[in-house]
This record gives structure tokens, sequence and C-alpha cells, in this order.
């Protein structure tokens, strides 16, 4: 398939081999849940807990942690709840709690129908994913906020199957063109750039640092590919003729875009037989790439192994980041390279 072809239209992708979309969350979305030390106390007395609820949250707010739920239901056959009292230091050893009298200055707070406080562990931060909230609330009842796409994508629910067909499609191409950079000597990972809009392939390239550039990794090369489509772009690529995109104007109706040309890969999808390096996760941050899907991760790459370059709310541009299509496939361009280096450092 060449650039500005659109994709077959089919049903269910047809893989000899099974393969899903995983979605490559954030650093706080990956993470297992953080604890932190609480002082809390048995509700005695369930008449008493909408009042102590009150004047307990009056004396220490938890304003910090809005997530955390201030009572609940307690295991304990000798009293119906428990109530968090305030945070405790990490260091705070079990046998020396201090005394509910210590904790709540004369006239903050009515002890009666509190029991002796005790030490446990509850969740720091608000749990951004299902798994997280389940983990959670293992150890303390807290407030979720579900984001229903997190979870669509990580049951596999997000995308349909045209869909599916259509990634499985754009992925074939970007292995097609790591075997075609291969022949002429580049290291085997490809890339290929889509409007999604108009389902049509912009820009098709292969790693090229081996040649006279060592900075042009596919990703770079199909940005650059895309900024010649656009009048733009830095280098030649006439030795790699595997290397195309699709030249665009304001009215080829290629684009998604009505009011002239993108900036760059804006609104873009970009396939990915390998997970990107840094310098490349930056460069798809600076065209204003739309998602990135790559097929296997890497040893030291910037969506999800190493780093989170996609998530990073410190940078201008977030993207969305999802691995696992035809891993087998794109596993199998890896273990080429992997050879390669071996076989280079035995000689």
């Amino acid at each position: 398939m060449e650039p500005g072809c659109k994709r077959r239209k089919t049903g269910e992708p047809s893989e000899a081999t099974p393969w899903e979309v995983l979605p490559v969350l954030s650093e706080r979305e990956s993470q297992s849940v953080t604890l932190m030390p609480v002082y809390a106390a048995p509700v005695l007395d369930k008449k008493e807990a909408c009042r102590l609820v009150k004047e307990v949250s009056a004396a220490y707010p938890l304003g910090d942690h809005p997530h955390l739920k201030r009572v609940r239901a307690s295991v304990d056959s000798s009293h119906p709840l428990e109530m968090i009292l305030c945070l405790a230091s990490p260091r705070q050893e079990q046998d020396s709690l201090p005394s509910l009298a210590k904790l709540f200055p004369e006239g903050q707070v009515g002890l009666c129908g509190l029991g002796e406080p005790f030490l446990t562990q509850v969740p720091a931060f608000p749990p951004l994913t299902r798994p997280q909230y389940e983990e959670a609330a293992l150890c303390w009842p807290v407030s979720f906020h579900e984001n229903k796409r997190i979870t669509q994508a990580m049951t596999g629910c997000l995308f349909t199957p045209s869909e599916k067909a259509a990634m499985q499609s754009y992925m074939e191409m970007a292995i097609q063109v790591a075997q075609q950079g291969a022949m002429q000597g580049m290291k085997p990972v490809g890339a290929v750039v889509v409007d999604p809009a108009a389902e049509r392939v912009l820009a098709v390239g292969h790693d090229c640092r081996d040649g006279f550039n060592p900075l042009l990794h596919a990703a770079m090369v199909c940005i650059d590919l895309v900024a010649h489509s656009q009048g733009g772009g830095a280098c030649s690529y006439k030795d790699y003729p595997a290397c195309t995109f699709l030249p665009l104007d304001s009215s080829s109706g290629c684009s998604s875009f009505n009011n002239g040309l993108p900036y760059i890969c804006t609104g873009y999808d970009m396939y990915l037989t390998r997970e990107p390096c840094v310098m490349c996760a930056m460069a798809l941050v600076h065209s204003r790439i739309e998602r990135v899907f790559y097929g296997v991760p890497s040893a030291h790459g910037a969506l999800g192994t190493k780093h989170h370059i996609h998530s990073r709310k410190d940078l201008n541009h977030r993207y969305e980041a999802f691995r696992g299509i035809l891993e087998v496939q794109c596993r199998s361009l890896t273990q080429v390279v992997v050879l390669k280096e071996s076989l280079t450092e035995s000689a």
C-alpha cells in the first residue's frame, strides 16, 4: 500500500496470531497504590457518628486528601464503624500511640463515642484507574471518578473490530517498510503516519540512522517526510525509495483540516514497529502527533518502558500511546537487531 491509498474495508482483523491493543498509561496510572499512615479510632456508638465526623473534620480536615472517606464499616464485631482522626508521621511506632486527649485539645471534639486510637494504612493518592481503585478500597474506602475511556482501553473495548482491522493494515505497512530498510543495511524498524479522519496514509519510512545521518530513526524519518509533504523537510531520501510521502495541499481532501495545512502531525497517528526512544518521543511531542501505536517495547523506550514522555504534564503537548499491535511479527524484527548486535560484539 502506497501513501495516499485508503485502507482496505474489512470487518474483523484477520491475523494469524492474536494481538491486543494495550494502552500505555501515565506513570501515576501505572503505579501500584501508595499507602500512608493515619490515626483512626473505633466509633463505639453509631448514633454519635455524624457528630464525630463534623467535629473531627473541623479539627483535622483532610484537605490534601479529599479522596479519603472519613468513615468505614468495621470488620470487628465490637464496634460498628472506624474513623480517620488525622495523619500520622511515617515513622510513628505502634507502641507509642498518643491518647485521644493528646490528639484533640479540650473542647475541639467531644470524645464520647470514640475508642482508643490505632495506626492504619490508607491510600496516599486518589485512584486513577479501576485496578487502582479496587486495590485502594481493600485498605480504606476512597472516592473514584472513573475515566471511562481508560477503562475501555484497559479492558480491550475502546476500539471496534473495523478500527482494529485498520490498525493491523497500517502496522503491516510499517513491518514491510522495516524489512525493505533492512535489505539496505538499516535497522529493521518501520513507521507509518496516518490521517485517521480521512483513513489515508501520509508517509511511510524506515530507520535510516546507519546511512548519512545518525539521528534518522524511523519516527524522525516519518516526521520529516510529513514536513516534506507540506513544503518543508530537512533531508533527502532519494537513496531510500521505500521512504515516501503523499504531497498535501489545502484543497487535496487528504487532511481533516479545512483551514489550510496542519502543523506537521497535528491530528495524525503514527504506527511504529518498535517503541520510540526519548529523542523520537520528544520529536512526536513537538510535531503535535495525536496518537502513537507501537508493536513491541524497547530496552530504552520512552513510551512506557523507561519513561512516559507522552503523558508528562510539564510538556506543552501530550498524546495517547498504545502497544501490542502485531506484537509477534514486530518482535521478530527486533530479534534480528539483537542478533546482529550480538554478532558484532563477538566479532
